[in-house]
C-alpha cells in the first residue's frame, strides 16, 4: 500500500502530533508499506530525505501565519504523488486545501487531532473548508469518544467517526532505567513531580508553579520551545519563592523513560481544549506512574481515569492541583495502585501495535 501523510511539521520538530506521526509512519514502513510524509521545511528550500524507512518531503516554507506554515511548494509536491491513501492530519488548513485542489489519492483519511481553539479569526474563514474536508473524507479518525462528543465539528458527524486512540511503545517506558533513574533521584531528591511537554499557552504550567508553594519537593519541567515563555515562568517561580524547586530541563527526548521512572507523580495541568488527549499521560502510565491532570472537556480525562489511574481536577485551580499532588506524594500505596492500574490500561488499550493495526484496518475498509 502506498501511504501519504500530510501535516505541517515532522521530526526533528518534537510535539505530540509530530511524535505520533513519526511513530505511525515508521511502523507502517516496517510492515512493508511505501510511506511518504509531506511536511514543511524550516526554510524556503525544499528537500527530500529518507528517515528510518520513511520518505520525507520537506516542502519549502514561505513563512508562518497564526501557527500555520505557508508553503507553495507543498501543494506542488502533493500534485506529484499518487498514493492509495492520503492521510491528512488536522489542524493544518494548507494541507486540507492542497488535498482538495491537487490530491490524487484513491482514498482520503483524516485524523482530527484537535479543534482550532486560539486562532478564532482563522477558523471563521477555514470552517467551510474543514466541513467540506470532513464530509468528503472516506474515513475520519477521532482519538477519543469524548472528543467526538464535545467537538463542534465532530459531533454532527458522529456516525462517520472511527475512534482510534493514540498508542505508545510500551516497552520503551516499561523497561527498567534503574541507574539513570537513580541518578535523577540522587540529583533532585525525593518527592519529584514531572511535567513533559512544550511550554505552550495551553499547558497550564503557570498554574502548576502557583501550586508549588503548597507542595513539598521539586517539579521537573521537561520541554522547551518558547524562550520568552520560559523566562516568564522563571520570573513567576522566583516571585513565589519556589525557583529552587522548579527545574527547567529543556528537551529530554532520550531521557524520558528514566525521568518517568524517577518521578513520584506525573502531572498535566492543561487549561484549554487544545490539549485534546495528552499522549505524555500514556508514557507516564506505561512507566507505572500515577497522573494528575485537568478536565478540559477532551480526551485527557478519558485517558487518566479519576481515582483509577490518577486524579483529575478542574483547570486553572492551583489549590485543587496542590491538594491532588499532596495526596499522592503522601501515600505510597495509592501511588502504586494508580500506577499499576495505569500500566495495565495502556497495555490493554493504548499500545502502538494496536493503534497501527486499527488504522490499517480502516485503510483497507475504505479502499474496498
Amino acid at each position: 500500500m502506498k501511504i501519504l501523510h500530510v501535516y505541517k511539521d515532522y521530526y526533528p520538530v518534537v510535539g505530540g502530533i509530530e511524535n505520533h506521526l513519526r511513530q505511525l509512519a515508521e511502523a507502517q514502513s516496517a510492515l512493508g508499506h511505501t510511506v511518504t510524509v509531506l511536511a514543511t521545511a524550516a526554510t524556503w528550500r525544499t528537500r527530500v530525505e529518507q528517515r528510518n524507512g520513511v520518505r520525507v518531503v520537506f516542502a519549502g516554507r514561505l513563512g508562518t501565519l497564526a501557527s500555520t506554515p505557508l508553503s507553495l511548494a507543498l501543494p506542488l509536491a502533493l500534485l506529484r504523488e499518487r498514493p492509495d491513501i492520503t492521510h491528512l492530519h488536522f489542524p493544518y488548513p494548507v494541507g486540507d486545501l492542497s488535498q482538495a485542489l491537487f490530491g490524487r489519492a484513491r482514498r482520503t483519511v483524516i485524523t482530527y487531532h484537535s479543534d482550532i481553539v486560539r486562532q478564532k479569526s482563522l477558523l471563521r474563514f477555514y470552517a467551510p473548508l474543514l466541513r467540506r474536508t470532513l464530509a468528503r473524507a472516506d474515513g475520519v479518525i477521532a482519538t477519543s469518544p469524548r472528543y467526538v462528543e464535545t467537538s463542534p465539528f465532530l459531533a454532527p458527524i458522529t456516525a462517520r467517526c472511527t475512534v482510534i486512540p493514540y498508542g505508545v511503545d510500551t516497552g520503551r517506558f516499561e523497561q527498567p532505567a534503574g541507574e539513570a533513574a537513580a541518578a535523577i533521584r540522587a540529583r533532585y531528591g525525593e518527592r519529584l513531580i514531572l511535567f513533559v511537554g512544550q511550554l505552550r499557552y495551553y499547558k497550564g504550567v503557570e498554574f502548576l508553579i502557583r501550586a508549588m508553594p503548597s507542595v513539598p519537593g521539586r517539579v521537573l519541567l521537561a520541554g522547551g520551545e518558547s524562550t520568552w515563555r520560559q523566562a516568564a515562568l522563571e520570573q513567576l517561580a522566583a516571585a513565589l519563592g519556589v525557583a529552587e524547586r522548579v527545574i527547567f530541563l529543556g528537551q529530554q527526548e532520550e531521557a524520558l523513560p528514566a525521568l518517568y521512572q524517577a518521578c513520584d507523580v506525573f502531572t498535566l495541568p492543561s487549561i484549554e481544549r487544545s490539549e485534546a488527549f495528552g499522549i505524555v499521560q500514556l508514557e507516564a502510565m506505561a512507566a507505572g506512574r500515577p497522573v494528575v491532570s485537568c478536565d478540559v472537556g477532551t480526551g485527557v480525562a478519558w485517558v487518566n481515569q479519576h481515582e483509577v489511574t490518577g486524579l483529575v481536577v478542574p483547570p486553572r485551580d492551583p489549590a485543587q492541583l496542590a491538594e491532588a499532588l499532596n495526596r499522592l506524594l503522601a501515600d505510597a500505596a495509592l501511588r502504586e495502585r494508580f500506577g499499576n492500574a495505569g500500566r495495565e490500561r495502556v497495555r490493554q488499550t493504548f499500545t502502538l501495535r494496536r493503534m497501527v493495526e486499527q488504522i490499517e484496518a480502516l485503510y483497507e475498509r475504505v479502499l474496498e
